[in-house]
């Protein structure tokens, strides 16, 4: 059954939930693309179909670890994606890849610059590659964002999230991952940028790609160490990992450092199960999702009627906590 065919009954809609969600949980590409095109239909009869598809997603199993990855225009993302995919399979865990491009301005689709960057083995079942465009959307995300990576994580041991390239108010990706890895290279002054920024509060993890440029990779490390100090003294970052380790030299063109990126990931999620702190940042990023959905879909004003942001937010909270909600 098409969904965008599929009549907005309750039966019609469970039919639907129940023939896509098995193959999902189980990682079967084929659904799990089929999934991706529900949640990324934007029509309003769409959206029954989504939630009971997210609902049903969302009240079985925690799902995979999701990372993001962000930073500059021209860092390496797509390779340190690719990278660290390859890495991950090695080890034998399944991965589901999220790559944000930005729009055609004539089409509204994706360029696929970024997927075409990331090396991937198309004949191999445990790797999955998506691209979504941002089709106009600020913060660095595509609309269907969060929904996608729900879909990935239901069916994936690992996603990886790639954003269009951040700038100072491009901060959404901390919203629908377990972990911001922040990406820059030396000689470029992002380290400065990111002292100056509004992305100073989001990231988990500094990763300084290029590290084969030595001294000059050496002395961004430095740079990112003592902004970190700075942050850290006014209280704008507060992230679990130390002795530097939170700062990580790879090399993503040579595959150098990728095993030290993915011990000081692994820690960071470790950190998180121990202060039982997953949980509710899943929780604040689909508050944050929804009341954004919210807002676009009756304004200002209508959220006003309904009594301002914060009575929303609260509503929104119980129902992501009820597990009946926000989509």
């Amino acid at each position: 059954m098409d969904s965008a065919e599929a009549p907005d009954t309750r039966e019609a809609i469970d039919a639907l939930v129940a023939s896509v969600l098995p193959g999902v949980q189980a990682g079967e590409r084929a659904l799990v693309a089929r999934a991706l095109n529900l949640v990324e239909d934007r029509r309003a009869e769409a959206r029954p179909r989504i939630a009971a598809l997210l609902r049903a997603l969302g009240s079985g199993r925690p799902g995979g670890h999701r990372i993001g990855l962000t930073g500059p225009p021209g860092v390496g993302k797509s390779t340190l994606v690719s990278t660290l995919a390859a890495a991950l399979r090695k080890r034998g865990q399944t991965v589901g890849v999220l790559a944000v491009d930005p729009s055609s301005k004539r089409s509204g689709g994706a360029l696929l610059g970024d997927r075409a960057r990331i090396d991937t083995d198309p004949d191999d079942p445990g790797l999955f590659v998506r691209s979504l465009a941002t089709a106009g959307e600020l913060g660095g995300l595509a609309r269907a964002a969060p929904a996608a990576v729900m879909v990935l994580a239901a069916a994936f041991d690992r996603v990886l999230v790639e954003t269009v390239g951040v700038g100072q108010s491009e901060t959404d990706v901390e919203h629908v991952v377990d972990t911001v890895v922040f990406v820059v290279q030396p000689g470029s002054g992002d380290a400065l940028q990111f002292l100056k920024a509004g992305i100073m509060e989001i990231p988990d993890l500094l990763v300084v790609n290029k590290a084969d440029m030595g001294e000059a990779a050496a002395r961004a490390r430095a740079e990112l160490l003592g902004v970190l100090r700075v942050a850290r003294s006014a209280g704008l970052h507060s992230a679990p990992l130390e002795g530097g380790s939170d700062v990580v030299l790879v090399s993503a063109a040579r595959r150098e450092g990728i095993e030290r990126l993915i011990e000081a990931i692994d820690g960071h999620a470790a950190a998180q199960a121990a202060a039982g702190a997953l949980f509710e940042r899943r929780v604040r990023g689909q508050v944050e999702w929804g009341l954004r959905e919210l807002v676009r879909r009756v304004g200002d004003e209508g959220v006003a009627r309904e009594g301002g942001l914060a009575a929303a937010r609260a509503r929104i909270e119980t129902r992501v906590r009820r597990g009946t909600g926000p989509l």
